[in-house]
This record gives C-alpha cells, structure tokens and sequence, in this order.
C-alpha cells in the first residue's frame, strides 16, 4: 500500500544535524517501499522558504503535497526553558500543510520541547508517530498537560538509541519501539588497508577522557591520531607539544565528510556521550570501535587490533544488517502498517436509506442514578415533546432505571435503548442494549467482557475529558477493536477542546460516533444528540451510525448544573423530612 507520509523536524534543514540526518535516511527508506514522503521543516536557506511558499499556495489549491522538503518558515530557537510559542504565520502553514496534505501517517522527531514537531502532534488528523533522540533534551519532566496531550495524540513512540528510549519512558510512559539509525549503503570499508590512524570523538565536556587517551598514544609512534568534533560551535581541542605532527583536528557534522575521515583510518573511540550516529557510521565504515570507558588504556588496545579486510567487512555487514537503511525502511513500513491495521473499514452504501430520519440521544440519567432526580415517565414524556425518535438510559451503576423505562416506554412512539454507565479503574464505560446489571470498581477490559456476554455495544463517554477520571491513551488503544462507539459529542463538557479531540480519535480510526447530553435534569435531555435513521435492533443501529450527525444544541453549563443542584438539595430534603 503507497501512503503518504510527512516527516517533522523541528531543526533547520539548511543546518546540518543529527536528527535531520535520521529523517532523510526515514525518508530515503521510505521511498524505496514506494511512499511518498514530504519533509516538513524550517530552515534559513532563502531557495527553500521560496519554494515552500509556492507549495503551500498550490496546497491550498489542492494540488498533492511535494516531495521532499516542504520549509514552513525559518528557523526558530528551540529551549525548554523558553515561554515563547511558535510565531503565528508558522502555526498557520504547519495547519495548512496537515490538512490539505491529506497524509496518512504525520511521524514527529523530537516532540518533547516546544517546537514544531510538538505543534504537529496536537494539529495532524492522521495517524501519528513520535520519535524521540536524544536524552539530553529530555532532562526537564514535562508538565501533566503537556504530558496527557503528546501521549493522547501519539499512536506510535519510538526512539532512536536505548538511552534516548529510556529517558523518554520516564516522561511518557508508554512501549517505545527501538529505530534503527538507517545508515547509507555507500559506508563501507576501504578496498586497501588504512593507516594506522585512531579517530577520537571530541566533547568539550569530556576533556580529561581524551587527555587521558592522547597520553597513552604517546609511545605509540607509529599511530596517527584525528581529533573530530561532531557537534557545531564546539570549543576547539588543544593538542600536546609532544603529538603534533601526529594529529589533527577535523569539524564533521554530516555522514559525509565522517566517512571521509573514517576512509583514512582503522580505529574510532567514541565520546561516552558521543553521537550514536557517528559510532555506527564508523562501524559500517570498517572501523574498530573502542570501549570510551577506558581512556587510559587506548594505546594498549591499538596495539592488538588487526588490520584484516576480513574482519572490517563483518563490523560493516553488522552495522548494516542492524542500522542500515533498508533495515529501517522495513520496521518504518511495518509500524506504519499495523497502525493503519487499528483502523475500522467503512461502507460507503446506506442500507437504511428508506427509513426516515430520528433524532436520539444516547447519554441520559433518570432517578435511579445518585446523582439525578428526574423521574424515568416525565423523562419520557420530556423526550417525546422534543420529537425524539429513541434515547438511551444510562444510569451510573445501577440498570433498574433503563429496565423500567423499557416497560413504561411500551406503546409510545420512542424507542428506549437499555444501558448503564459503569465506573472502572480507568474511568466510565457505557454498555447499550443490556439484559441485566454490570457491577462498577472493575477493570476496563473486564467490563467491557461483561458488556459482550450480554451481546451488548460497547459506548465510551467522554474519552478525554481530564477534568475527570478517563483511560490512559495505551488502555485506549489496546482495546480499539472492543470500543463499538467513541462519544465525540457531550454536551456536559465544560471545555468543548475535549469534544473535538475526541472527534478527531474518532475520524483517526474510522470508528462509529455518537453523542449525548448526559442530562441530569430534564432541561438539558436532547442538548447533545445524533440524527440517524430509525433502527429496531441492535444490528440496525449499527449499520445507522455509520451515516450519523452530530446535532449540537447546547445550553448554560451554569444553568443546567444550578437545575440539578436544586433537584438534589430538594430530594435531601424531602428524604430529611420522611426519616423524622
């Protein structure tokens, strides 16, 4: 299957870094599977930004989004500590590239700062992937909120390295799938046999490691030694009197010009918290890669190492066989395969066309819940004069409710849908057309195998509203396949951001939609609704939500809320009076 995908990168891409190397080597992998790929990144370069605007206006227009690089504005300085949002003209062609691009996968490197990648988590409809790189950008803990919205919007979290992998667990907490690093196939080792040249990785803050190993090199005169920065704007290192002529400096920021460097060279001792890249780059290249937790003895080890084009061929064919391009292509493919397996088929054809049209709201509360007083026959009567065609009763934790309006709703023109609304460990859960109670306190997958055993539709109100309990986003998508209905639509919500976020779960998955007004008092009882064609059994009601609306009608939260405050503090009272 040919997707089109749409790679983020938060850095410039006029600017070499690591992580825009990892996405072009996404992207190189991808295309060999036969997607298109389009890169959404900033950058400096004034031919991008121009050829970024003409792409943006025929965007618009509908043209399919480019290939390759699609530069959204220029380069914005990325800081944990930093308060400032992204510039609005930028917000505007990142919303504008996502939804007219009509991608099917939006995969974010490095979402945890406040950046682009994060901004295109929150925005993207389609399916998404976070891929987080380096634990040093995770060393602050991310606010609840921050938390909560990236792991609600992120199908997917991946991680380039297993430290990176690790960090991020301890701020997202979820199932991290380790990326290869997706090395070119043109590092290989060279046809001759390299001089006997050491290559150390350079960190400023890693001084006394390579003191200690230019020191033990300083018998060995035969060994040539190359000092290489991989990280810009880094202090420059100061090479001893004694090894000069021996050694030398080297800037290499992109796979490039360190393959070159590694061409010339038979050994790489890495940073401790060098470049994974690097390291694998110089593996791949034949190289032998040194232990960076013993400085001290380098010299010894160089000593013993064999220049055999045997053994450099089998660290490169590792290398590859592990990192390389085709191997990250292949778990890419596959990840975005199973996600796009989450997704439910939908018909396009109405089998219920000649039925006419009801309204019915799937989410109300009659008396027999603890915390609503309308009696269940003037609910009835209520739902009747607004001209609804069937409503649902979903008492919190208790079924009486919706077993009596079953029998008092015989012979009225409203259909009656039997339900409850359990509390479990992870929040609410609906059941629709029940037979007989479910008990509350347990698990969601417990619940809602009761609500099977009864041959029941599994409903679930309110997904994201975190002013109250609501399952994680991992129980969410490891029960996918036993969710019949997600509530897009509740009209009790205090924030309408929750509505839509779970509108936009539900367009992401293609899952049935429904909407209700959780009406505690009869005021609020068809706030929140769907229209549909009128069914008679479980399977017809199936088959007419897929071509459902969503009908808003909305009142005063404060109104409703102060209505139902009422009706309790006179129940109370009523009750206070019986018992004396």
């Amino acid at each position: 299957m040919r997707l089109r995908v749409c790679l983020v990168t938060p850095f410039a891409w006029s600017q070499s870094h690591e992580v825009n190397e990892h996405v072009a080597a996404s992207a190189s992998a991808l295309e060999r599977h036969g997607h298109a790929v389009t890169i959404i990144a900033p950058s400096n370069r004034a031919a991008d930004l121009a050829l970024g605007r003409r792409s943006l206006r025929e965007l618009s227009h509908g043209s399919p989004p480019p290939k390759g690089l699609l530069a959204i504005g220029p380069a914005f300085p990325i800081s944990r500590r930093s308060l400032v949002g992204l510039p609005v003209g930028m917000r505007a062609n990142v919303r504008l590239a996502l939804t007219a691009g009509r991608f099917d996968v939006v995969h974010a490197h490095e979402p945890g700062l406040p950046s682009l990648s994060y901004l295109a988590l929150r925005t993207a409809d389609a399916l998404t992937v976070a891929t987080f790189h380096s634990p040093e950008r995770l060393s602050h803990l991310p606010s609840r909120r921050q938390r909560e919205r990236l792991l609600g919007r992120a199908d997917a979290l991946t991680a380039t390295s297993e430290a990176a992998g690790e960090a991020a667990a301890l701020r997202f907490p979820g199932d991290f799938l380790l990326l290869p690093i997706g090395l070119d196939p043109v590092l290989i080792p060279s046809e001759t046999t390299p001089p006997r040249t050491v290559v150390i990785e350079w960190r400023p803050d890693e001084r006394p490691a390579t003191r200690a190993a230019l020191r033990s090199l300083r018998e060995l005169e035969q060994w040539r030694t190359v000092i290489m920065r991989t990280v810009p704007l880094s202090s420059r290192p100061s090479l001893p009197r004694w090894l000069r002529g021996r050694a030398s400096t080297v800037t290499a920021l992109d796979s490039a010009k360190r393959a070159e460097v590694y061409g010339r060279a038979l050994a790489f001792m890495p940073a401790a918290d060098g470049s994974t890249r690097a390291r694998l780059e110089a593996q791949a290249c034949g190289l032998h890669v040194l232990d960076p937790s013993a400085p001290g003895e380098l010299g010894a080890t160089l000593v013993g190492l064999s220049d055999e084009a045997a053994a450099r061929r089998a660290e490169s064919e590792q290398a590859h066989a592990v990192h390389g391009i085709d191997a990250l292509g292949t778990v890419l493919d596959r990840t975005y395969s199973n996600l796009l397996g989450r997704r439910r088929p939908r018909g396009t054809a109405d089998p219920l066309a000649s039925r006419p049209w009801i309204f019915c709201d799937l989410h109300t509360h009659t008396e027999h819940s603890h915390d609503c007083a309308s009696p269940i026959d003037e609910l009835l009567d209520h739902a009747e004069a607004l001209e609804l065609g069937a409503i649902a009763i979903t008492d919190h934790n208790v079924f009486s409710g919706a077993a009596a309006a079953v029998e008092l709703a015989r012979g009225r023109d409203l259909t009656v849908i039997p339900g409850e609304e359990m509390k479990t460990d992870e929040g609410e859960v609906i059941g629709l057309f029940l037979s007989h109670e479910i008990p509350q306190g347990m698990t969601m997958a417990e619940t809602i195998a009761a609500i099977r055993e009864q041959e029941g539709l599994v409903y679930l109100p309110h997904p994201f509203d975190r002013l109250h309990a609501i399952p994680r986003p991992e129980t969410l998508r490891r029960l996918l396949a036993e969710i019949d209905i997600i509530e897009v639509y509740n009209a009790r919500l205090l924030f309408d951001a929750y509505n839509d976020e779970a509108l936009r779960f539900a367009r992401k998955y293609n899952l049935l939609i429904g909407a209700g007004s959780d009406a505690h008092v009869l005021q609020g009882v068809g706030t929140g609704m769907v229209r549909m064609r009128a069914f008679r059994d479980p399977e017809e009601f199936v088959v007419s939500l897929q071509t459902v609306d969503i009908v808003r009608r909305p009142k005063s939260l404060l109104y409703l809320q102060s209505l139902k405050w009422a009706a309790q503090a006179r129940e109370r009272y009523v009750r206070t009076a019986a018992e004396r």
